[in-house]
């Protein structure tokens, strides 16, 4: 399968945000056109940022919108809906920690090879998930991974070796 997980570093990363920043300054009839859509935060938790990782406070503005968070041309290829938040200066980078909207969900975490094939995938609690992302990225067979949000399926991180 591959070698000891024990140790295995990774990074978890949010998407850039220079590919969103553009649709906010759009009006509402024209995110709809796109398929998008402006939301407030209304609770503490339940409208996670995919570029900074982080639950939207309650209040702050968001894009709800699809987003191809698997481009290749596999079976596997997918895309579907994330939040971004305005004015997030650079994608989240965090190294060998989940970050904490992670850890308050159940997730889906998905493992895929070289070829964008998906190997591996498993259902776990967020605040258990660290052994098995590190136990799947010590697979030589896995090349990076996909998180997802369980409960509605949505894409959450890319995690990959550190």
């Amino acid at each position: 399968m591959g070698t000891d997980a024990a140790g295995m570093s990774y990074q978890v990363r949010g998407l850039e945000p220079a590919l969103f920043e553009q649709f906010f300054d759009l009006d509402d009839a024209a995110l709809a056109g796109r398929g998008m859509r402006r939301v407030r935060a209304d609770q503490p938790v339940g409208y996670p940022c995919r570029i900074s990782l982080e639950d939207a406070s309650v209040g702050e503005e968001l894009l709800l919108l699809p987003f191809a968070h698997q481009d290749a041309a596999t079976p596997f290829r997918a895309s579907g809906p994330i939040f971004v938040r305005r004015g997030q200066p650079a994608a989240a980078r965090v190294v060998n920690e989940l970050p904490v909207c992670l850890t308050l969900r159940p997730l889906s975490v998905r493992a895929y090879d070289r070829a964008d094939e998906m190997v591996d995938a498993e259902v776990i609690d967020g605040r258990e998930a660290t052994p098995l992302i590190e136990r799947y990225l010590a697979r030589a067979d896995v090349a990076y991974l996909h998180v997802h949000f369980a409960r509605r399926g949505c894409f959450a991180c890319r995690i990959d070796r550190a």
